[in-house]
């Protein structure tokens, strides 16, 4: 009985401090949660304020203000492509759409010049040209004659930037008509891209649009015109290898003889392309097929030099060393230079 009177005793004194310190902590647990709400918007302003000035926010959600036109070219014919300057005509359609009225008229090739510009449509909201454009590119010849290149045409607004106007590739209106052909070139597809410009310089970035027609040159015509010469001149030079020590002089004329046409075929070969800072697969092809020559040449010599002071033993057991080990030289070498390209 005491106990329960006790306990009874304990359960009123414990609300009551309850009831008399609740009116006191509510307010504190109020502005605490208030003081955290506050915090939890900030982040979130500061989170929305980051996104919203990110790059890829901005190409993804591009201001209202922004014009996108769609940007077609289909190509009628491709002029004479000069490998030595990077310069090449083109003849094409050029088509611009927008969802409502805009001037992308004010355009430029940014590789090059319009040679003539008609236009066959003029609407507020579509543009549509035939032009022929002298075009250049930056050419990359080491894989020559092996080489592949894009014959690009690019496409800038003159006066608005990225914030006021922006490409889009049109595939719909994009295309190589089938009867295109470049002399010495197969066509390998074509591709299209909008990339942004910056100029650092003023502050500004541009919207611009790159057509590429993907060309390499044909195969072969490139075996039959660079390889199967060379591979007959060292050939001739191999079988200078079989003459017998005593026919050391006319072997030594036939090793100089196709090191000799080696080096004027190089020149030759390779005067189509520009003067570069660094070696064309051809080039390294060449260097090869050299020390080959060079080795025969050498051990034609070394053998001359036995036979001069009377060494017999020596000048045959070198002969049967060369005989073996040149042929196997220029076997690994040639396999090296096709398998990884040294």
């Amino acid at each position: 009985m005491m106990s329960k009177c006790f306990f009874d005793g304990l359960a009123l004194s414990l609300r009551y401090a309850k009831s008399k310190w609740e009116d006191k902590i509510e307010p504190i647990f109020i502005v605490m949660q208030g003081i955290n709400i506050m915090k939890i918007s900030a982040l979130l302003g500061i989170l929305a304020v980051l996104m919203i000035s990110s790059p890829a926010f901005s190409a993804s959600h591009p201001d209202a203000n922004t014009q996108e036109v769609m940007v077609g070219i289909y190509v009628l014919n491709i002029g004479k492509f000069d490998v030595s300057s990077g310069s090449y005509t083109v003849d094409f359609y050029l088509s611009m759409r927008c969802e409502t009225a805009c001037e992308p008229d004010k355009f430029e090739f940014m590789n090059g010049r319009a040679i003539s510009l008609d236009r066959l449509i003029d609407k507020p909201n579509e543009k549509f040209y035939r032009i022929q454009a002298a075009l250049s590119q930056n050419i990359d010849l080491r894989s020559y004659p092996f080489d592949r290149h894009k014959l690009s045409i690019e496409v800038e607004d003159k006066l608005k930037a990225k914030e006021r106007l922006v490409y889009a590739p049109d595939a719909e209106n994009s295309g190589v008509d089938p009867l295109v052909t470049i002399v010495g070139w197969e066509l390998a597809g074509w591709d299209a891209e909008v990339i942004d410009h910056n100029y650092a310089e003023y502050g500004e970035t541009f919207s611009r649009f790159i057509f590429n027609i993907n060309i390499e040159r044909i195969t072969l015509s490139a075996i039959l015109k660079l390889f199967l010469p060379v591979f007959f001149i060292v050939f001739v030079g191999l079988l200078a290898l079989l003459l017998g020590i005593d026919k050391l002089p006319q072997r030594l004329g036939v090793n100089t003889s196709t090191l000799l046409a080696a080096v004027f075929f190089h020149i030759n070969s390779t005067s189509s392309i520009p003067p570069v800072g660094y070696l064309t697969f051809a080039d390294k092809f060449m260097i090869i097929t050299y020390i080959v020559l060079i080795t025969a040449l050498f051990s034609t010599i070394m053998l001359m030099r036995h036979t001069e002071k009377k060494e017999e033993e020596k000048a045959k057991r070198m002969n049967r060393i060369a005989m073996l080990a040149v042929p196997a030289i220029t076997l690994l070498l040639y396999i090296a230079i096709f398998a990884i390209g040294i």
